[in-house]
């Protein structure tokens, strides 16, 4: 899978020893660019911590991915591992001039406030619409 968003900030370093000998691992929290976005936490290990540390806050990245859950004791854990990052090219699409941006239309919200949306049951004493 691939991402792409953001830089905003590292996660401290992990380093560690296991069977197979050292290890180090250390988060990287990039921000989607999308209408919603979404904070990500992506896991980095030995090989790319080098390259996280030369990112800046706000550079946009690309990032291939692997997602992965676990169990333990009942609760589950997911990861998201990067495999491999890829250069972002910034260069947006050229538009032609004589050609208008498409107008965005918005429906207005209701006249008369929630209420008159959502109904009113002053009897029930509950604000909630369901």
């Amino acid at each position: 899978m691939e991402i792409t968003g953001k830089v905003v900030r590292l996660g401290g370093l992990t380093e560690g020893t296991s069977a197979r000998g050292p290890w180090r691992k250390q988060d990287l929290i990039i921000e989607t660019d999308e209408q919603y976005p979404k904070t990500v936490c992506l896991t980095c290990w030995t090989n790319q911590i080098d390259e996280i540390q030369a990112m800046t806050p706000g550079q946009l990245i690309k990032a291939q991915i692997d997602i992965s859950s676990r169990e333990f004791n009942g609760k589950w854990y997911t990861d998201v591992r990067v495999w491999r990052f890829d250069p972002v090219t910034t260069a947006a699409p050229a538009q032609p001039a004589q050609q208008a941006a498409p107008a965005v239309h918005q429906t207005p919200p209701p006249a008369g406030g929630p209420e008159e949306f959502f109904g009113s049951d002053s009897n029930n004493g509950d604000d909630l619409p369901f």
